[in-house]
């Protein structure tokens, strides 16, 4: 089943802000991934190698916050209006072509759909009515044992 969940982006206090939400919702981060951990081969800023490039805090059932530190240096300002995403995860990498086609049909895409280093395939944009979405099919039958 696809599954659509926030994607907040901070202006590097990602950290401090995903603690507080912690010590409200409870629970745990499932993922916390530093610039510094990055793609191989990637250069990061020596300031921004302790920033957060995701972290992820389940609530409640299937629900969950996902967020990183937008860094200046990897190109990114960060405004009021951008600062969050709606993040779509499908259930198959047709689903995920589909939606990224469809949803992004008259807007601007920031990257387009590919493979990502961290096992996803990945794609972002602004629709034509000026929202930001995240596609995100992550294979599961790579995770079974």
């Amino acid at each position: 089943m696809t599954t659509i969940n926030p994607y907040l982006n901070f202006s590097g206090n990602t950290e401090e802000a995903f603690n507080f939400y912690k010590s409200v919702f409870g629970g745990e981060f499932t993922m916390v991934q530093r610039f510094g951990e990055g793609a191989p081969g990637q250069e990061t800023p020596i300031e921004d190698r302790d920033k957060i490039m995701h972290i992820s805090l389940p609530i409640g059932s299937g629900n969950m916050i996902m967020g990183t530190d937008a860094t200046e240096s990897m190109g990114f300002k960060l405004t009021v209006g951008n600062n969050v995403y709606i993040c779509v995860s499908p259930d198959s990498r047709e689903e995920a072509d589909r939606l990224f086609s469809g949803l992004s049909e008259g807007g601007f895409i920031e990257m387009e759909l590919q493979d990502m280093f961290w096992g996803a395939y990945y794609g972002s944009f602004k629709d034509k009515f000026g929202i930001q979405w995240m596609i995100n099919y992550v294979d599961s039958s790579r995770f079974a044992e």
